[in-house]
Parts: structure tokens; C-alpha cells; sequence
């Protein structure tokens, strides 16, 4: 089967040249919007996977101190191209005027790494009980 036929008046029919180049400027503008989407879409896939190991990070460094000393924590350091602190201060509650109450910190863990030229960070808060002094007065 032939998509030219002849019409009635003996010219040949078909795609003329305009049109081609039409439907080749379409389907290039379609792929160059496809490409870019997905482009957009790896790049993103990568900054949530920094930004997840660096999640995992500062959980860890959390569940590493699962009490505060009473001087407070100044902690830093580098893992695997993330850069971290952690810093505790005393938090202030009503029943800090209670002396058997129990004293509490707040601990802040802040997260920074570069991902590819841009700087990029992740901080985590929670609240930890104060250490108390063992009897004999050892802390």
C-alpha cells in the first residue's frame, strides 16, 4: 500500500517538505522537555540521597548520647564528606525550681556537606536528660 496516490487531476499527493520539518520540530522540542525532566529527576534522587545519609548521621550522633553531662556537650568532627556539631544547653522547665526534678538539655546536631557546588545542611533538635552525679560523687 502507498501513502502517495494520484488525485483525480494527475498530481502526486504526500507529506510536503513544510510539513516534515514541522513534525521534526515538534518531536525535537517533545525529547529536549523529556530529557531535561529527566535530568531534573536524577539530579534530585541524588540530593535526597545525600540528604538521607545525612538523616542516618545525625540520628546516630543522637542516639549516642542518650544523656547530657551537666557542663553540657561541644562536640565536631568529619564522616564521610559530612561535616557535623553537636551542642547541648541546658532547657529550661518549670520544674527546674524542684530539686529531685530531673534536669534536662537540648541537643542540637547540625549536619553540612557540599553537594556538587552548593552547600547543603540538615539539623536535628530533641531534649536529654541531664546526667546525674553517681553517690560517692564520681560523675
Amino acid at each position: 500500500m502507498s501513502f502517495r496516490s494520484r488525485s483525480p487531476r494527475g498530481r502526486v499527493q504526500g507529506f510536503s517538505l513544510l510539513e516534515i520539518l514541522v513534525a521534526f520540530a515538534i518531536m525535537a522540542i517533545a525529547l529536549g522537555m523529556l530529557y531535561r525532566v529527566m535530568g531534573n529527576n536524577a539530579r534530585h534522587t541524588g540530593q535526597l540521597a545525600g540528604q538521607e545519609r545525612a538523616m542516618v548521621l545525625a540520628q546516630s550522633l543522637l542516639a549516642a548520647y542518650q544523656v547530657a553531662p551537666a557542663e553540657g556537650i561541644q562536640a565536631s568532627g568529619e564522616t564521610a564528606g559530612y561535616g557535623w556539631t553537636v551542642q547541648s544547653a541546658p532547657f529550661p522547665t518549670p520544674a527546674n525550681d524542684q530539686p529531685r526534678a530531673a534536669r534536662l538539655h537540648e541537643l542540637r546536631i547540625s549536619i553540612q556537606w557540599m553537594d556538587g557546588t552548593m552547600q547543603r545542611s540538615y539539623a536535628l533538635a530533641s531534649v536529654r536528660p541531664e546526667r546525674r552525679p553517681q553517690a560517692g560523687g564520681r560523675s
